[in-house]
């Protein structure tokens, strides 16, 4: 083994050193999924329930940081899914990684307040740029995927970001979970 790849070596040990503990989030954006934002569809309770026992597993063995890229949809519900298991473990870490400043700004004003108070709540901001940049949210995504050791995804099979990331997590070699919404 020459020394760049023991090195290699040495680097990806320590990495898994600092994040077998820690879970990062990837899916659709509610537009994608078929309940769309209406979270009372029941296909969307049950693929809330399946989320929070995967999620109830991780936690069982031995995971207790949580990373959410804190997009509409399927990353809000994980992260306030993250926030009710902090009331039975409170040694759980939320942490909330924002593509760029002021990302909900053009979102609904109930969306903007179910956000900020996430934000508010949350143990650990990472805010990746300053302003929206053609690539913030693949950085944020990639971000992610680096800082854990396993990905929950939820994933209905199109193109997009969520495939994009699932493909980076495979490529770096991270254990992957997938939900598939009903």
């Amino acid at each position: 083994m020459n020394n760049i790849n023991k090195v290699k070596k040495i680097c990806n040990a320590i990495n898994n050193k600092f994040t077998f503990n820690t879970v990062c989030f990837t899916g659709h954006r509610s537009q994608k999924l078929p309940w769309g934002f209406n979270e009372k569809d029941k296909r969307f309770l049950l693929t809330k329930e399946d989320t929070k026992k995967v999620i109830e597993k991780c936690i069982l063995n031995g995971k207790t940081h949580f990373i959410s890229g804190m997009a509409l949809g399927f990353d809000i519900m994980c992260a306030e899914l993250v926030l009710d298991f902090k009331k039975k473990y409170p040694n759980l870490i939320l942490e909330c990684a924002i593509p760029f400043a002021q990302q909900e700004k053009h979102w609904k004003l109930e969306q903007q307040l179910r956000y900020q108070k996430i934000i508010k709540q949350a143990d650990k901001i990472r805010c990746i740029y300053d302003h929206y940049t053609k690539f913030c949210t693949h950085e944020r995504n990639r971000y992610m995927v680096n800082a854990s050791s396993l990905v929950i995804a939820l994933f209905n099979g199109q193109d997009g970001g969520t495939k994009q990331t699932l493909n980076y997590a495979k490529k770096q070699g991270k254990e992957i979970i997938l939900i598939t919404p009903y």
